[in-house]
């Protein structure tokens, strides 16, 4: 038991060492809401790219951030919060509430309809799910995964970004691929796995991933 409590002790130490640093903070802050390349998220916050890397490396250390590799540009990795190790640390500031969500994937047939219905759930501002490169039908696996959670997924045709986009909407990319198409940049970017053609569990593990991330943004509006 001692020796349990003492390994908690030094991770939480670790946590709040990596986090003692402002342009740490600054990193944490940024990701709090999207997933971002290095590149892009050094660029934003004006860091020398030697320097953000060290303090990034100090994050990964500590769990507080995880880095994923881009299932579309392989050469792109994107950087992702781990909120579950700053629960207990507060709730961020809310920010300003969009006209409308757009949750955009390549083939409209899993991912962003998935996050439009759980918007639906939580949140009374409207939704909208599109895709750069539509499918002929929502997958089945989605509207399996949804039945099994008794979530309420439209069985609707997929449709294309550029027939969907108003200049209003707050843009969610909840793909790789997506984000890394030039016409259609997140505002916001969620690098959730593909989980078609991956089985059950993938669609388990792309569902809980958008439940909490859907959540946590829903939470940031002003009321």
């Amino acid at each position: 038991m001692e020796v349990e409590r003492g390994s908690e002790l030094e991770r939480r130490a670790k946590v709040h060492a990596a986090l003692g640093d402002p342009m740490r903070l600054r990193i944490v802050d940024s990701l709090q809401m999207s997933d971002a390349s290095p590149t892009e998220l050094a660029g934003m916050l004006n860091v020398p790219s030697n320097l953000f890397a060290h303090h990034v490396q100090a994050l990964v250390s500590a769990g507080v951030v995880s880095r994923h590799q881009s299932e579309g540009d392989g050469r792109r990795t994107y950087l992702h919060l781990e909120q579950d190790t700053l629960d207990s640390l507060g709730t961020a500031s809310p920010v300003a509430v969009p006209r409308r969500v757009l949750f955009v994937c390549t083939g409209n047939s899993a991912r962003s309809h998935l996050a439009a219905a759980l918007w639906r759930q939580v949140s009374a501002i409207p939704a909208a799910s599109a895709g750069t490169h539509p499918a002929e039908h929502i997958n089945p696996g989605a509207v399996e995964v949804a039945s099994r959670r008794d979530l309420d997924l439209p069985v609707v045709e997929p449709r294309h970004v550029d027939d969907v986009l108003d200049q209003d909407d707050l843009v969610v990319t909840v793909c790789d691929r997506a984000r890394e198409t030039p016409r259609v940049r997140g505002e916001l970017h969620w690098s959730i796995a593909d989980p078609v053609g991956n089985g059950r569990e993938a669609f388990d593990v792309a569902y809980l991933e958008l439940e909490r991330r859907v959540r946590a943004l829903a939470s940031r509006f002003d009321s």
